[in-house]
């Protein structure tokens, strides 16, 4: 169970990741793909460009089902160093067991290995500006980027995050790696603080923000999930079709609210109900705000009422631009 913080802890960890760098425990879902028709089977799976992929290279894709709507959301890895060939998945924990489930199903036929990793290895999420200074790793000029190093007989991968970086080790380890980012400066936050950062930058959360009942475009993923210019995937062609030929009939929005609300409140643009909201929180910069997916009657500007008494403005995302 994540910690839960007071709201004085919880302005001073937003401070040390906007302005330093902090370090907390993530929990995700994981899978390696392995043999050597590993990429094409995924290619063909995804959403997103794997076989363009090179190795210590990763992007952001989604398995979808045939009608388009989203069934897992993941961080896609092609590995190099003493893992070469193999390709890495981490997804929302209550979404990676339908993911290796419907991997292993359609595997049929293809050299390819499906593991469920995750009680071998665990990712700490190091947050900040000063997040590679305190790993002591190179700065990664995109997001995914890969860097293996071996410190005080620690062996981490180092894999580049919008935030910072995502450090993968053996969980046998964590602790020692935990104390040496402290020791680097970066001091430990709560699930919570982080949370702030991610709605601020106005990124979805699978199963919060949206789940099976979305398409990418509603859910606001579509231009890092999806490549338009690859061969066929499950699901492809309605998502094909909507991004070419219509608009979706709901989006991912922000919401500037007049007092902090929770998830799950109703959403209602003069008597009708246009969606609920999703992650909210209360930031110390922006006050409170929430990331919703809206039916496109509340366009940005409009004013909406959330559950019982707040009312809301309907911005554009991100609130702050990476």
């Amino acid at each position: 169970m994540a910690q839960i913080a007071t709201d004085v802890e919880l302005d001073g960890q937003y401070r040390v990741l906007r302005e330093e760098a902090g370090y907390m425990p993530r929990e995700r879902g994981m899978l390696t793909i392995k043999g050597p028709d590993a990429a094409e089977y995924l290619q063909g799976q995804l959403t997103n460009d794997i076989e363009g992929l090179e190795p210590d290279q990763g992007c952001y894709g989604a398995l979808l089902d045939r009608k388009g709507h989203v069934v897992a959301d993941m961080r896609v890895l092609r590995l190099s160093h003493s893992h070469a060939g193999q390709i890495w998945l981490d997804a929302e924990v209550t979404a990676s067991d339908t993911l290796r489930k419907h991997l292993e199903t359609y595997k049929i036929g293809r050299d390819v290995e499906v593991l469920d990793v995750a009680g071998d290895w665990a990712i700490t999420s190091l947050i900040g500006p000063r997040s590679h200074e305190v790993a002591g790793t190179p700065p990664n000029p995109s997001e995914y980027g890969q860097h293996y190093y071996e410190r005080d007989g620690i062996q981490v991968l180092a894999v580049a995050t919008d935030q910072g970086l995502d450090l993968i080790t053996r969980p046998d380890v964590t602790d020692a790696l935990r104390e040496q980012l402290r020791a680097g400066g970066a001091a430990p936050v709560t699930e919570d603080a982080a949370e702030i950062l991610r709605v601020e930058s106005g990124r979805p959360r699978f199963g919060l923000d949206f789940g099976p009942e979305a398409m990418p475009a509603e859910a606001g993923i579509t231009d890092r999930a999806v490549n338009f210019e690859k061969g066929c995937y499950i699901g492809q062609e309605p998502v094909a079709r909507l991004h070419y030929r219509g608009k979706p009939n709901r989006r991912l929005r922000g919401l500037r609210l007049s007092s902090p609300t929770r998830t799950g409140e109703a959403i209602r643009l003069g008597d009708r109900e246009v969606g609920t909201v999703g992650s909210a929180c209360l930031s110390p910069a922006l006050g409170p705000i929430a990331l919703a997916v809206i039916r496109r009657q509340a366009s940005e500007g409009d004013q909406v009422a959330v559950g019982d008494g707040v009312t809301a403005e309907v911005v554009e995302l991100p609130f702050v631009a990476a």
